[in-house]
């Protein structure tokens, strides 16, 4: 029962370190891993961050993310390292969520409606991009997690501070590998358990394989995007990005599904 329970809390904190998030604490100076637990690097010692009991690793391999009328696809790995104290997540310098873009299909284009935009732009400069930011520290809990983010959306047309949530009105992300329970039109979905190993050599816990869902959560609107052509004043888009992408777009109306591989090992094995 004991050894049980202990892995599902683990699976709960990993998850939420896997949700696309971390909470960054600032090092003067990361530690360096032991030999065969460079992956953990971001994982704060016990001097730098007392509160550190654990080191985690996670990668999101796939899924999508879907809200308002645009779904993207999971395509680019998301990798994450940090520490925990089985209730926070938390990184030192080297840690946290590294960004990595996803194709939002449609491109920019696609967001903003203004298709002349292609008599002016490259192939490459009409893609648009999809980073997802963590604006606020994960609540786990034994069967979810409450995760506020927020999307910034990457194309020079949009200036460089446009954004889907924000630290006032994020994107809170309920994951679980249970059924959700969505407001209408969604209808339930369910995620599944990981798949579990464990190494006595290194003392690693593998957790892998695990679907994560939530289709009951809200997405604001657009802020920040403003139209940057030819040198001239910019202007905002925000009410044409929203009213071309959905949004804002009420609970029950959207959906992230995300496929989760991670490791945990205690912070006593990565620093002797």
């Amino acid at each position: 029962m004991k050894s049980s329970h202990l892995r599902k809390r683990v699976a709960v904190v990993v998850a939420s370190l896997a949700a696309l998030v971390a909470v960054v604490a600032p090092a003067a100076q990361a530690a360096t891993p032991a030999p065969g637990y460079e992956q953990f690097t971001g994982c704060p010692t016990v001097a730098e961050n007392p509160a550190t009991l654990a080191c985690v690793r996670s990668v999101i391999k796939s899924g999508h993310f879907e809200m308002g009328n645009k779904d993207v696809p999971i395509t680019n790995p998301m990798v994450l390292t940090g520490g925990s104290d089985f209730h926070m997540v938390f990184a030192n310098s080297q840690g946290g969520l590294k960004p990595a873009k996803q194709l939002v299909p449609g491109g920019v284009i696609g967001i903003t409606g203004l298709d002349w935009l292609v008599n002016f732009l490259s192939l490459e400069g009409l893609k648009l991009y999809a980073v997802t930011e963590l604006v606020g520290a994960p609540t786990v809990g034994q069967t979810a997690l409450s995760l506020p983010i927020r999307v910034h959306l990457i194309n020079p047309v949009l200036g460089n501070n446009c954004y889907v949530g924000s630290p006032s009105n994020p994107i809170k992300l309920n994951l679980t590998t249970e059924t959700t329970s969505p407001p209408p039109p969604n209808t339930p979905i369910s995620g599944t358990p990981q798949e579990f190993s464990f190494d006595e050599s290194s003392g690693i816990l593998t957790f892998k394989n695990g679907t994560f869902v939530d289709n009951s959560f809200a997405a604001p609107g657009a802020s920040g995007c403003v139209l940057t052509l030819f040198g001239f004043i910019p202007i905002s888009i925000n009410g044409l990005v929203n009213s071309t992408a959905g949004l804002p777009a009420p609970a029950g109306t959207n959906e992230t599904i995300q496929k989760i591989d991670f490791e945990f090992v205690p912070v006593e094995r990565v620093y002797p």
